[in-house]
């Protein structure tokens, strides 16, 4: 059984790597790149500051703790402990691979990059109103387009990456149930000020 998953795991792989062009290499390089996401992340900070008024300064310590926890547990203890090869480290599969972004680190599971904006995008659909119902969207194919990227570009297989979404959605939860605890308490509601 196990071999049949890791069989799936990399022929995922490779078919998502081996069907590209210039144009998507360049567009999944840009959903990869950090560096794109922090002017994303300021707007969407001051857009929750706005919107929860002084509950923003509960609800984005919150936001931070569950991305942080993410990175730091993807990175600092499974990548260590299962020590899996990235699939362009991975000496089976690394000649095959296209690999326009350069390979990153030596291993690969869990993917941070899916771990962290699974994070952000379930601890913010958890805590907006129904009303956001577009903006909850955005973010989770903001998520996916990232996590796909990772697996598109060769540097995590998708168990990789599913991984990384689950520890991210799974922390992101548990952060969103700690904020709706809390700020019921402190504030009498966890609703956002402005309308």
């Amino acid at each position: 059984m196990l071999k049949q998953l890791d069989a799936l795991d990399r022929w995922l792989l490779v078919a998502a790597n081996s069907h590209r062009t210039p144009k998507l290499d360049a567009w999944m390089v840009f959903f990869t790149e950090r560096f794109v996401w922090f002017p994303a992340y300021l707007v969407l900070l001051v857009v929750l500051a706005y919107l929860y008024g002084r509950r923003a300064r509960l609800l984005v310590p919150l936001l931070g703790l569950s991305v942080a926890l993410a990175d730091g547990i993807s990175s600092r203890f499974f990548k260590p402990y299962f020590a899996r090869l990235r699939p362009c480290h991975d000496p089976d599969l690394s000649a095959t691979l296209n690999l326009v972004n350069g390979c990153g680190g030596q291993f690969g599971f869990i993917s941070s990059h899916a771990a962290n904006s699974f994070a952000l995008a379930v601890f913010v659909a958890l805590v907006l109103p129904r009303r956001y119902r577009v903006a909850k969207w955005m973010l989770f194919i903001w998520a996916s387009l990232v996590s796909y990227s990772r697996i598109y570009l060769a540097a995590h297989f998708p168990s990789d990456v599913l991984a990384g979404a689950l520890l991210g959605s799974g922390l992101a939860w548990l952060c969103a149930w700690a904020y709706e605890r809390l700020a019921v308490r402190w504030f009498g509601s966890a609703e956002p000020s402005a309308v």
